[in-house]
């Protein structure tokens, strides 16, 4: 069902929900989780950061409770 890169891009997909204190720590740790999926998933990885970044900054503003 799942293969080692789906499992490993959910774990680093999991790295979203770890807030930083500032929108440009949010930003960057989202981003740095979007690459590394979108490299293991043989996907662009600037897609991937963009998303990555847009992502976290996005629920740790709306959503501070979900972070950790």
């Amino acid at each position: 069902m799942f293969n080692k890169k789906m499992w490993v891009a959910l774990a680093l997909v999991g790295g979203l929900a770890a807030c930083g204190d500032t929108v440009v720590e949010q930003a960057a740790i989202g981003g740095a989780a979007g690459v590394g999926t979108a490299a293991l998933l043989d996907g662009n990885v600037l897609t991937g950061a963009v998303a990555g970044a847009a992502g976290n900054v996005l629920l740790c503003q709306t959503k501070p409770e979900m972070c950790n």
